[in-house]
């Protein structure tokens, strides 16, 4: 039995890699949306009057969400890929990861309010 697993290689893997970051920015919608977050909150982290260290923990929390959204992508599709039925199991899962999303957006809220009310000094 021949694995789908071809040899390592850096310039492979990048190419695997920007490749399946091209597809899930013409495909999932979702992402699309996680995209213009990071950019519209990106931007207004480093406009604000805040040192660089929270701008930074603003900025970087962004990217929280997406990863997420790559994996819950992942998932939809390996969900897919098994059965285009309707499973509970299948639903489940894709389930576990629309929750890892919510939860995601949520933890970068959560870091959005404190970092501020740290920042302007409101606590």
């Amino acid at each position: 039995m021949k694995l789908n697993k071809p040899k390592h290689n850096l310039y492979r893997n990048t190419i695997y890699a920007l490749e399946g970051l091209v597809d899930i920015v013409k495909n999932e919608t979702s992402f699309k949306w996680q995209l213009l977050m990071l950019f519209g909150f990106g931007t207004l982290a480093w406009i604000l009057p805040l040192h660089f260290g929270y701008s930074s923990i603003l900025f970087l929390s962004l990217f929280l969400p997406i990863l997420a959204e790559i994996v819950n992508s992942a998932i939809e599709r390996t969900v897919d890929l098994v059965t285009q039925d309707y499973h509970i199991l299948a639903k489940q899962a894709k389930d576990v990861g629309a929750t890892l999303v919510l939860v995601s957006f949520l933890v970068t809220v959560l870091i959005w309010i404190a970092t501020l009310l740290v920042a302007f000094k409101l606590v």
